[in-house]
């Protein structure tokens, strides 16, 4: 069973209705004895920082998130779940994130013509290898819709970036906690890819 975390926030739907696609099992919820029965955990998310680290404090959530992680539970954040397990963000000054990697949250610069927030395609290059890339070519397409991007503290733990007036790190690995700035869900066949990627990881014994 999959767990997806439920905190109020936006684009939890098209997530769930991905993975049905696919074929998997999966819950929305803010219980915190099914998020830590579940064999994988999504934390997607769309909208402000600073709001979405108050409701996952108000539901009492960041303990929870944290003990996901120690288990070694196959976890993964989108758009704003991915700006969420870091440490800040440019976007709300003064609140901590879930500190679950080092790096910090900027703002796309303006200038150039180029129009914030990014949405659209864009192609990805790969630093080094991936699980959730596997079987995947350099240069794919994914879909982006945001204000703010990762500048990752560890550059071990990158493992997709893009360009957009500035380099983005736009997808991260460490032990078996991942996360995309993108959408997977909305990025077609190559996102589909990667959701399956997602869904063969196996939790830590």
């Amino acid at each position: 069973m999959t767990a997806i975390i439920d905190y109020d926030a936006g684009n939890i739907k098209s997530v769930e209705n991905a993975l049905r696609f696919l074929g998997h099992d999966v819950v929305v919820t803010s219980d915190p004895g099914t998020i830590l029965r579940a064999d994988h955990v999504i934390l997607p998310g769309v909208g402000a920082f600073g709001d979405a680290m108050q409701r996952i404090r108000g539901l009492g959530l960041e303990d929870t998130i944290q003990e996901v992680v120690r288990r070694g539970t196959p976890f993964l954040g989108i758009c704003l779940g991915l700006q969420l397990f870091f440490e800040e963000s440019e976007e709300s000054p003064g609140v901590r994130g879930l500190g679950l990697l080092p790096g910090k949250i900027r703002r796309i610069p303006d200038g150039d013509g180029r129009k914030v927030p990014q949405i659209g395609w864009n192609d990805l290059s790969f630093p080094r290898e991936s699980r959730l890339f596997a079987g995947l070519k350099e240069g794919s397409y994914v879909y982006f819709v945001h204000s703010y991007y990762l500048e990752a503290g560890d550059p071990d733990d990158v493992t997709a970036r893009t360009e957009y007036g500035v380099s983005i790190d736009a997808a991260v690995e460490h032990g078996n906690l991942f996360a995309c700035q993108f959408h997977p869900e909305k990025s077609e066949r190559v996102g589909m890819r990667i959701l399956e990627n997602f869904m063969a990881v196996q939790g830590v014994e």
